[in-house]
């Protein structure tokens, strides 16, 4: 599927979602936020999708975060801007952070305001040596509602408040030192980097993978007994790959795993 602000393609059992807005530095509409949360729901409700990578056109911005120029123009027309986690469709980054499998964010540039709370989202963040990554909406009168809640949660609180008070922004190296960044690397080895990380990923099995997202996700801020008993997300204890993963491994060989 190609749409107008949002390409969609499956390949290697990973879902490839890429924000394709390069003349706007990827920056967010209404439209892209739209699609991206159509993107992400078909990629979690597809059986042959075991994992999803986000990433941008170009080499500029993964994402610019919301685009500042539709909202000028929805001001001037006397309307009021979408306001999150409210209308009629839901708050994209609440489905980026409920989709039941593995998500990686690649970022191809910089990611900004919106285009950093994208990033927050994803479990895992594989990016460009030297991209800028902030909140910068201090500076701009808007409100960063994902990254206050989601940012003091992922590193160190003082160093999170610091950055969404001063609304500056830190290198792909400095978000690696904090904890925030998995991987920087050079542009050069970039795509195969994304593209190694999401088969590493993809090589194991996929009732698996979905078990430790859910429980990681539900059980996030739940004391430790209660987050055990939980039980969400689909049973790999059961499962015809268990059968499957233990045979293998007695047998030398690499799994085949069906997804049941």
């Amino acid at each position: 599927m190609t749409a107008e602000h949002v390409v969609y393609q499956v390949r290697d059992r990973t879902a490839w979602i890429r924000i394709d807005r390069p003349e706007r530095r990827n920056a967010m509409a209404v439209q892209t936020t739209e699609e991206l949360v159509a993107a992400f729901v078909r990629a979690g409700e597809d059986p042959d999708v075991w994992a999803v990578v986000l990433t941008g056109t170009g080499d500029r911005a993964f994402c610019a975060g919301g685009d500042l120029k539709e909202m000028d123009e929805t001001a001037r027309s006397g309307r009021d801007i979408h306001v999150p986690m409210t209308g009629l469709y839901r708050n994209v980054f609440e489905v980026m952070l409920e989709t039941p499998k593995p998500t990686i964010a690649a970022l191809n540039g910089a990611a900004l305001a919106g285009g950093c709370e994208l990033m927050l989202c994803c479990d895992l963040r594989v990016a460009v040596s030297g991209v800028p990554i902030g909140l910068p909406e201090a500076k701009r009168g808007m409100g960063a509602n994902l990254g206050s809640v989601l940012l003091p949660r992922l590193i160190p609180r003082a160093i999170a408040m610091e950055l969404l008070y001063t609304a500056r922004s830190i290198t792909a190296e400095e978000a690696q030192h904090i904890g925030l960044i998995n991987r920087v690397v050079s542009r050069e080895r970039f795509d195969d980097e994304v593209r190694a990380l999401a088969a590493e990923i993809t090589a194991n099995a996929p009732l698996t993978l979905r078990r430790y997202k859910e429980m990681a996700i539900k059980g996030w801020e739940l004391p430790v007994p209660t987050a055990l008993r939980l039980n969400v997300g689909p049973n790999p204890y059961l499962s015809e790959d268990r059968v499957e993963g233990v045979r293998a491994f007695l047998e030398k060989r690499a799994p085949r795993w069906t997804g049941r």
